[in-house]
This record gives C-alpha cells, sequence and structure tokens, in this order.
C-alpha cells in the first residue's frame, strides 16, 4: 500500500497519485512529482480548476499527460498505439506536466532539440510531433467535459519537418545476402529467408500464423491470408510462396500450435514465437558481416550494408522481381502494396501467375544461390 497524505493523495512508487472526487468531477491522475508539498499544490490547483468551471463556465487546467493518457485509452485499437506510446513516455519528462495551453511549438523547442543531439532522423521526430498535435487537435474538437465544453479553445499549430535526411533503401546483392544470412542466428536466419522471398513486412513476418493458411490444392501449394489488423495498408494481404518460402514454411511446420516462426530455446524447452526481427542479434550479425565483406574485398564494406534494415529485404525482393521482368501490377500484388484490386480474392489462373512471377526470383539464381546454399548448411532436411 502506498503512504496517504491529503486525502486524495497515494503516493506510489515515489510519486504522488490523485484518486478523489471533487463536486461531482473524478480527478484520477498523477500529479508527476515525489515532494508531497508539491503534490497537494497541484491537488489544490486542480479542485480550484473544477470550482471555478462549473460557476464561470471556465475550461479547467489539464495537463498534456491527462490529454495523453485519455488519447491512449481512446485509441488503443489503433494498429500503431504501441509506437505512439513509446513517443508519449518521451515527451512526458519535457511536457508531460504542462497545461494543454502551454503545448506548442514553442514548448516543444527543449525536446526537438534533445532528439536532434541524440542523432534521429526527421521522420522519428515527425512522428512523435505528430502525436502531440493529434492529440491536441482531439482535444480543441472532440473532448468534451461536463459543462459541453471542449479541453481547448483552439488548437495550436504543430509544424512537421520537410524529411530530407531519410535513409535510402538498400537491396542486397545475392552476395550480402549469403555473408549476412550466415551470420544471424538460424530463427533470424529463417524468417530473412521467408522474407527475401515473400517481401513482407516485419510484423507480417513475425505474427505469421498457422490458421492464416489456405491450402490451394489445384495448384499444390498453399498460401496466407494475413489479416487486415496486421498489415499496413489495412487491406488483407495475400502471400504466395515460391519454392525457396515454401521450404521454409514446411521446416517450421509442427513446432508450434499457432506462430509459423519460432526460437527453439538452445537449453531445451517450448519454442517461442518471435517478436520482432530487428533487435541485438541482427544487428550484430550485419556488423560481422560488413567486417566480412571487408576482409574480402580489401575496403570497407558499402555505407548501405553496414547499417542494413529488415526492411531492406522487402527491398530486395521488389527490386529482383522488376530485374526479372515481373510487371508492375504483378509486383504491387505481391509486395502487398494498396493498389484498389481486391487482392485475396483471386481465381486458379491469376493465382498461378503470381506464383510464377515469384518463383522468377529462384529462377534468376544457379543452384550455388544464397539460398540454396543456406537451406543447406543451415537448415537440416531442406532444400531449395
Amino acid at each position: 500500500m502506498g503512504n496517504q497524505a491529503r486525502s486524495g493523495l497515494t503516493n506510489r512508487g515515489g510519486v504522488w497519485h490523485i484518486d478523489k472526487q471533487y463536486r461531482g468531477v473524478r480527478i484520477c491522475e498523477s500529479t508527476g512529482t515525489g515532494k508531497l508539498a508539491k503534490a497537494e499544490e497541484y491537488l489544490a490547483k486542480r479542485m480550484n480548476d473544477i470550482r471555478e468551471a462549473q460557476i464561470h463556465g471556465l475550461r479547467p487546467s489539464r495537463t498534456f499527460r491527462v490529454a495523453a493518457t485519455k488519447y491512449l485509452q481512446d485509441f488503443a485499437q489503433k494498429k500503431s498505439i504501441k509506437d505512439d506510446a513509446v513517443q508519449l513516455r518521451m515527451l512526458d519528462p519535457l511536457i508531460g506536466g504542462l497545461d494543454l495551453r502551454h503545448v506548442h511549438m514553442g514548448s516543444l523547442q527543449e525536446f526537438i532539440a534533445k532528439r536532434r543531439a541524440e542523432g534521429v532522423k526527421t521522420k522519428t521526430l515527425n512522428a512523435a510531433l505528430g502525436v502531440v498535435r493529434r492529440i491536441l487537435n482531439l482535444a480543441a474538437s472532440e473532448w468534451l467535459d461536463e459543462k459541453s465544453l471542449t479541453w481547448l479553445e483552439t488548437a495550436p499549430k504543430i509544424k512537421l519537418s520537410p524529411v530530407r535526411d531519410a535513409r535510402s533503401p538498400y537491396p542486397l546483392t545475392p552476395e550480402e545476402q549469403a555473408l549476412l544470412f550466415q551470420e544471424l542466428p538460424d530463427h533470424l536466419a529463417r524468417m530473412a529467408l521467408y522474407k527475401v522471398n515473400t517481401g513482407c513486412r516485419e510484423q507480417e513476418v513475425s505474427q505469421l500464423r498457422w490458421d492464416y493458411e489456405v491450402k490451394v490444392p489445384e495448384l499444390d501449394t498453399s498460401v496466407f491470408i494475413i489479416p487486415k489488423d496486421y498489415v499496413k495498408n489495412g487491406e488483407e494481404r495475400l502471400v504466395v510462396l515460391n519454392r525457396v518460402a515454401r521450404s521454409v514454411v514446411d521446416s517450421m511446420r509442427g513446432l508450434h500450435p499457432t506462430h509459423v516462426f519460432v526460437r527453439v530455446p538452445a537449453k531445451g524447452g517450448a519454442p517461442r514465437p518471435v517478436g520482432r526481427m530487428y533487435n541485438t542479434a541482427w544487428k550484430s550479425a550485419r556488423e560481422r558481416a560488413a567486417q566480412k565483406w571487408a576482409e574480402r574485398h580489401n575496403e570497407p564494406a558499402p555505407e548501405g550494408f553496414k547499417r542494413v534494415r529488415v526492411h531492406d529485404l522487402k527491398h530486395t525482393f521488389g527490386r529482383r522481381l522488376r530485374a526479372a521482368g515481373v510487371s508492375f501490377e504483378d509486383r504491387q500484388d505481391l509486395l502487398g502494396h494498396k493498389s484498389g484490386r481486391i487482392t485475396t480474392h483471386y481465381s486458379q489462373a491469376e493465382l498461378g501467375n503470381l506464383i510464377a512471377a515469384a518463383e522468377k526470383v529462384c529462377e534468376t539464381e544457379s543452384r550455388k544461390s544464397p539460398a540454396s546454399v543456406w537451406l543447406r548448411r543451415r537448415s537440416s532436411g531442406l532444400s531449395a
């Protein structure tokens, strides 16, 4: 139990929290301080704001932290809400305790300067500012109090910066793919090999489930249909399998009842689903791969290879499809791009055409391709 002070204040984890009913309004929030005197002062101010609002029709003072909490609760089902929560956690120490009326581009300058000093890209910084802008707009337009007043009279303009420092995609060469995949732990190498042969996004791989698989007996194969909740563009995603991707999937059968891609603990135990691909193991593997490239060529590895991302595997698949002469429309469907077509309702002929297009990525390589070598050396029982 936390330590009790003035009625409505409770100390939890060194920070004073409010849970109090006053004049028919429940105040339930953090004071943002571990000092009792400041917490009591904050509570008194909140109570006075409510009294003034009820008597004079004024908007009570609300902190950005309160608004951020409401946002996370109201939009808990939003696909990217976890990313928003990460941004809000970084914002909280600097603007969490500010009155909503005092959150604007001026009060955000310290946060912007701090993130710039940490070396974040403009796109990442804009993501945080975008969440702030969304919350302020909601507070000024949709969120009403008991007096039917919006939380803010007007929302300030939160300006996003032009993106001029975005990192360019880096499709892998066959040699670079072989070097990288040989350095990855087996569970990541399987996921990477599947990804570079299907063009799926990281979440579409890590969240792949067996109940998404649909058998196509007429073509002696199967496909995966990923629900829209796990697809960036909000549409169901059809994933067709060339022979390499199908070999990877078949190697995972029977390891886990629900998820396709799992990690088998080295010391035994039940296999566990892999939450994400871009982690410390990935970063260490790309560092070793870049070093081997440098030793082989007697010069530093390309910067793109040194910093290769999981998403670059999707770009690699797209580049290889184009090199193999696959049409723009088929590339859109294979990569899961939003195109206006109903991508999960294909005829047998159309589906066969997409599978043949995906196979062209395999056909452009010899039996000594990186995929073949990896499948034989790292995954016993598989063949490309």
